[in-house]
């Protein structure tokens, strides 16, 4: 290719795959670091890639998707997923939603399971759990973020230090084994380390297109001990980087229900 399909092929790697490396795209396409250097440098100063430590991200990668966007994204992955976590919940539990369309879904798997206590930070597992004669459902308010229907900041944070929890189920709009769970704002990490902390079990729920990506620069370390719940679809590639680092991957199929993660 010239160099301009190849300056049109970076652009298209790193909206599809997140952050990436010079030594990386030098590979995959075949040419020396210094042609790839030259390269990023012409597309970072057009404004289609912005540089991080060690590599670059596609500037288009930076933009939340609103809530309405992603409740067609992976719809059979998350119904699939939500089953499996609702199965991990017994009755008189008390547990932790995240606000977004994965937890959602989990909320209305949960809606056979009771009694059952639910604290929530979104409005989206609210609405699946009302009506509920044996559900008390909590919602913590705070700074109302409408891109995802959720809330954030001090006065959510002083309310999940009032709590514990049995189970937490956190999404994410990327994950890695490294750095942990991906998300827009530095309120949103701060929160789920938060929430984290607080729950006895603590499973991040994210569907096989969202594991390694990096798309934004704020990170929840989650510390050790956490779940990582996926679709069948992941690779085994893509969960080692999890199991090498000794962090629990369950891969759940259409069905519901976890199959084996070594591929």
């Amino acid at each position: 290719m010239n160099a301009g399909e190849r300056r049109e092929e970076i652009v298209r790697l790193a909206r599809t795959q997140g952050e990436l490396s010079v030594d990386d795209l030098a590979e995959s396409l075949g040419v020396t670091a210094s042609t790839i250097r030259r390269d990023l440098a012409r597309l970072t100063a057009a404004g289609d890639l912005a540089r991080t430590y060690g590599g670059v991200i596609a500037v288009a990668a930076h933009h939340e998707s609103p809530l309405a966007e992603r409740t067609h994204e992976a719809t059979e992955a998350k119904r699939s997923m939500g089953a499996w976590c609702a199965r991990q919940v017994t009755a008189g539990s008390q547990i932790l939603l995240d606000a977004g369309t994965t937890t959602a879904q989990i909320a209305w798997a949960l809606r056979d399971t009771s009694p059952l206590s639910v604290v929530t930070t979104g409005l989206t597992p609210l609405q699946q759990l009302t009506g509920l004669d044996d559900t008390e459902v909590t919602l913590l308010g705070g700074q109302y973020r409408e891109i995802s229907q959720g809330f954030v900041g001090p006065l959510t944070e002083a309310g999940l230090e009032k709590l514990t929890f049995d189970a937490a189920f956190l999404g994410a709009d990327a994950v890695t084994a490294e750095h942990g769970v991906c998300e827009a704002s530095l309120q949103q990490v701060r929160l789920k380390e938060l929430m984290s902390r607080r729950a006895e079990r603590v499973y991040v729920v994210a569907h096989a297109e969202k594991l390694g990506r990096s798309p934004f620069h704020a990170w929840a370390d989650l510390g050790p001990g956490w779940t990582l719940v996926t679709d069948d679809s992941a690779t085994q590639e893509q969960t080692a980087q999890f199991t090498d680092r000794g962090i629990a991957v369950i891969r759940v199929d259409h069905d519901g229900q976890a199959v084996a993660t070594d591929g």
